[in-house]
């Protein structure tokens, strides 16, 4: 064998399928893990990883051996599992243009080449380990959302469209307020917590989800402007990952987000908390049939029917199912079941998302109930969020909402939340504090601002 190729040629055969045929389902799982912490990678669902993990090689090569030479065909992605290797630019190139720099784990090569050649040398510095996807699995890198491979968005949940990004960079996203979304007079709190939890969800290994998370609304957002995530990579660790994203327009921080997430685990388990005895969601009528309802009741003045009959409604990419009558209106609670519509993809960090999405709708609300009386007007504004995920969730299942306000005091509303799935299982806690004021009237002076 010429040394110059090194070991290449006794390159196991595919990875995936040895490890599924010794029935080592946890070194299959190492190498998802490896895969999922690659930064090309992350921004994939967590399905192309697998997939991926399914299809690589491992290449070993001594010090010395080249992986690949300056005009040779590509093989495929190389990823450095262990070594280094060194990247030299062709030798027709100027001295001082000629740039040789170190590759280490997790870094790679063979991608994004602008022809079916290497430009360049690699050569291994030590002996190395690479994990290569051959080129006839390239297409697994090209996926049609972040959290879909082969389907488009426009075949999914709107929901699902609302929390897709567009990656610029490593660790930089980009999103939009859509204009068939529901539109609030700035970008809804739930929309940046949903927007932000997926942009961290991108820079973790799929293994690992959110357990909690903690929000900061700092600027109301414009809902005509893109906004900017960047994601901060604070730790990394066997068990856990925690990101801090900061969301931006006008180059303004308007919000920030702290994630921890975790590798799932066995560990003790008690629940004391008990779900509330309240109808089965089938028995209960969802805002549209509420509304419908309203329009033709005789009990309503007519005035109102005809002016809610004109007013423009858009339904909530979030189904609801309201648990009490409007008795209980002016009570410190409120009960609803909820789930997205439509259709969404198998993504245990999608169905996160869009749980963090949906626990924003009518949340602060319920600290003004006490308080509602005929005429009043009033303003509140998120000042900050906090979730714990106890257990998985399925967003397009029924959960219920329980929102209990404890407390309000000096402008400001306290409300705490559970949600339960349909077993019964406490699955997301939740708090947030809201700034809570009556709207101003015409000619009175102006409050300061937030």
């Amino acid at each position: 064998m010429d040394r110059e190729e090194g070991k290449a040629a006794q390159s196991l055969p595919n990875l995936g399928a040895t490890l599924a045929n010794s029935g080592d389902d946890c070194a299959w799982c190492a190498v998802t893990e490896f895969l999922g912490q690659v930064p090309l990678l992350q921004c994939l669902p967590g399905s192309s990883i697998r997939r991926i993990a399914d299809a690589v090689q491992l290449k070993h090569y001594e010090s010395g051996d080249y992986i690949a030479r300056e005009g040779e065909p590509v093989d495929g992605l190389c990823i450095i599992l262990d070594g280094q290797a060194e990247v030299s630019a062709p030798a027709n190139t100027e001295e001082e243009n000629r740039p040789d720099y170190v590759l280490n784990k997790y870094d790679y090569f063979g991608y994004g080449t602008n022809s079916s050649v290497h430009q360049v040398n690699v050569t291994a510095v030590t002996k190395l380990t690479c994990f290569v996807l051959p080129s006839q699995y390239g297409h697994l890198l090209q996926t049609k959302t972040i959290w879909n491979a082969e389907e488009a968005p426009e075949n999914h949940s709107l929901l699902e469209q609302i929390l897709h990004l567009e990656k610029l960079e490593v660790d930089i996203f980009r999103g939009l307020t859509l204009p068939e979304a529901p539109q609030f007079r700035q970008v809804f709190g739930g929309q940046l917590i949903g927007q932000a939890l997926a942009a961290a969800s991108k820079t973790v290994d799929c293994l690992k989800l959110v357990h909690s998370l903690h929000a900061i609304f700092l600027i109301a957002g414009d809902n005509n402007m893109p906004i900017i995530y960047q994601v901060n990579r604070e730790r990394d660790g066997t068990s856990f990952a925690t990101r801090k994203v900061e969301a931006k327009q006008k180059g303004l921080v308007i919000f920030t987000l702290i994630v921890s997430f975790q590798k799932e685990e066995l560990g003790f388990e008690h629940q004391a908390a008990i779900m509330p005895a309240v109808p089965p969601p089938e028995q209960l009528l969802n805002m549209e049939e509420i509304r419908e309802r309203r329009l033709t009741d005789p009990r309503f003045p007519m005035q109102y029917r005809n002016l809610a009959a004109k007013k423009k409604f858009v339904p909530w990419p979030i189904e609801m199912r309201f648990c009490q009558d409007s008795g209980s209106q002016h009570k410190p609670s409120l009960y609803y079941w909820f789930k997205a519509r439509g259709k969404l993809s198998d993504d245990p960090a999608l169905h996160r998302c869009v749980v963090a999405y949906a626990s924003d709708l009518l949340y602060s609300g319920v600290s003004l109930n006490p308080h509602r009386e005929r005429g009043l007007k009033t303003y509140s504004l998120s000042l900050d969020h906090s979730m714990w995920f106890h257990k998985p969730v399925k967003a397009d299942d029924w959960l219920l909402y329980v929102i209990d306000s404890p407390s309000a005091h000096g402008g400001r509303g306290f409300v705490t939340g559970r949600m339960f799935n349909r077993q019964g299982e406490l699955v997301v806690s939740l708090t947030q504090e809201a700034l809570i004021r009556r709207a101003k009237t015409p000619g009175q002076t102006p409050r300061p601002k937030l």
